[in-house]
């Protein structure tokens, strides 16, 4: 997982949630409000919710944001973690600690990079099925 988190506030625009995603070379942000994770925002939530819906740069992040925000655990398996991933198809999951502290985010990269590799093609063809209930939002584990 990646330890190194950027967090967005609510308030902050969808504009300056973009340059932050170009900046560090991301595709999405977890937001926090009052040391709470209370969104998600994604590159794509920012192209469909917001441009696609004619929203403008200065938009809030609340505006376009997911709000059903879920998460595993940093202790939880591995495969676990993978095969949840791939049954609610999403390929970033934010991590947290028992304290429900936001510790890192989990993305499909990560589990392809540790050597997993039936792990890894399992969640891939689960991710890209096509489905009824695919959508912007992160459901599922929690």
């Amino acid at each position: 997982m990646s330890r190194d988190v950027h967090i967005a506030s609510p308030m902050q625009t969808i504009s300056e949630a973009a340059q932050a995603m170009a900046a560090h070379d991301i595709g999405s942000l977890p937001v926090g409000e009052n040391d709470q994770l209370v969104g998600m925002i994604t590159d794509r939530d920012i192209a469909i919710r917001g441009v696609g819906k004619g929203c403008v740069p200065d938009t809030p992040i609340r505006d376009v944001m997911t709000r059903d925000i879920k998460y595993c655990f940093e202790d939880e398996d591995l495969a676990h973690v993978t095969k949840n991933m791939g049954d609610i198809q999403v390929r970033r999951l934010p991590v947290v600690n028992r304290d429900k502290r936001l510790v890192g985010i989990i993305s499909l990269g990560d589990i392809a990079l540790d050597g997993h590799p039936r792990h890894t093609v399992d969640m891939v063809r689960k991710v890209s099925e096509p489905g009824d209930q695919h959508n912007q939002s992160l459901a599922g584990m929690r």
